[in-house]
């Protein structure tokens, strides 16, 4: 897992509670569950697809791997329902509902390979992976000054995890992990999409990729999402 980029976003966490002044328009339009899942495989579709693959013996990369993104993918559900909380915009909620689906999946890998939970008795907003938890405090703190600033949050843990999925994909052979990660990176692209919708429409502002590739974010907002091909955005 790519530690350098959890510490970038780390420190724009903290720039970007200045970095942006505060919007409040009630008059966004929520993503429905419906919109924002996609194709995503089930719960019950994933365990039965497991059952069907040889277990595999995982190495301590990708066992590191599988325990920082059981922590990550917690960490996303903890902040969006924060900010649920705090906005009341549903695309907070439904999505911070799908993100409590991918820790749950990851969590199957752990108990597939015999591993110990990260999370254990950890509660809403409680870590194990000290760096997690110091990025969790700076994404509340930042998405707490505006909706705005809570969007670009969503934003921001959504471009990243889709870089650190692919990176963690990039290191694995195993399917079982491979069936799983692709899963969530397809649903870290639609909550992208989501975000990105809702951004704009809230801002009357195009959103310009900051962690992603120009040419990788505009290959993801072209996916099929079930509305249509989209304009490319902004240069970084």
């Amino acid at each position: 897992m790519n530690r350098k980029t959890l510490t970038t976003i780390v420190i724009v966490a903290m720039a970007m509670a200045v970095f942006v002044a505060g919007c409040s328009d009630d008059s966004t339009t929520p993503e429905s569950p419906a919109n924002i899942q996609g194709d995503i495989l089930s719960t019950e579709e994933i365990k039965a697809a497991l059952s069907r693959i040889p277990v595999g013996e995982p190495s301590e990369e990708e066992v590191a791997d599988l325990l920082f993104m059981r922590e990550e993918e917690k960490l996303a559900h903890d902040v969006y329902t924060v900010l649920y909380d705090q906005y009341g915009q549903k695309i907070f909620t439904n999505i911070a509902a799908s993100e409590q689906k991918h820790t749950d999946a990851v969590m199957m890998l752990l108990d597939r390979f015999g591993q110990e939970d990260p999370v254990g008795d950890n509660g809403p907003g409680e870590f194990t992976n000290e760096d997690l938890q110091t990025l969790y405090n700076e994404l509340i703190e930042s998405g707490s000054q505006s909706l705005t600033n809570a969007l670009l949050v969503g934003l921001a843990i959504e471009e990243i995890d889709i870089l650190d999925l692919e990176e963690a994909m990039a290191g694995t052979e195993l399917p079982a992990i491979l069936l799983v990660y692709g899963n969530l990176l397809k649903g870290s692209h639609n909550h992208l999409r989501a975000f990105v919708r809702v951004y704009e429409s809230t801002t009357g502002e195009v959103y310009a990729p900051r962690w992603l590739s120009q040419e990788a974010y505009d290959e993801i907002l072209s996916e099929d999402s079930g509305r249509g091909r989209r304009r490319g955005g902004r240069g970084r």
